[in-house]
């Protein structure tokens, strides 16, 4: 099953790790990736620690649990691309406004481009194709 297809159909719980540039490591909770056509992935981010991480250490991992399946999922090895700030696609690629605007009024939002550069599952070391 393709990435794209697969984070359509399944629910879970997703998790992303960044780093800074001194190796200081942070993980969020964070939604399932917007997949989009040039092949890259994309989270929506406000300016926290993760975004921060991410402008001097462009590695992240994405970990993916499936509902209901405590040993289910996806690990995705990441690199950042690039980023856009307050765009219109970042309204149209919300999931869950309510909470956002609850938690998060009137600040920035990222659009954070990743290339997949490796996808492991939850557990075990067998590479799977990174095709999105």
């Amino acid at each position: 099953m393709r990435l794209r297809e697969y984070f359509k159909e399944k629910k879970g719980i997703g998790i992303l790790s960044t780093a800074d540039s001194k190796g200081s490591v942070n993980a969020a909770i964070y939604a399932r990736p917007h997949f989009m056509d040039d092949g890259s992935i994309t989270f929506i981010m406000a300016d926290r620690l993760s975004h921060k991480n991410l402008q001097s250490n462009p590695h992240a991992s994405y970990l993916f649990i499936e509902e209901g399946k405590r040993s289910v999922g996806k690990r995705l090895y990441l690199k950042k691309i690039k980023e856009e700030q307050n765009s219109e696609l970042i309204d149209s690629l919300r999931r869950n406004r309510r909470y956002e605007e609850r938690e998060y009024p009137e600040r920035n939002r990222y659009l954070v481009y990743f290339t997949i550069e490796k996808v492991l599952p939850l557990i075990g070391d067998a590479e799977e194709s990174p095709v999105a």
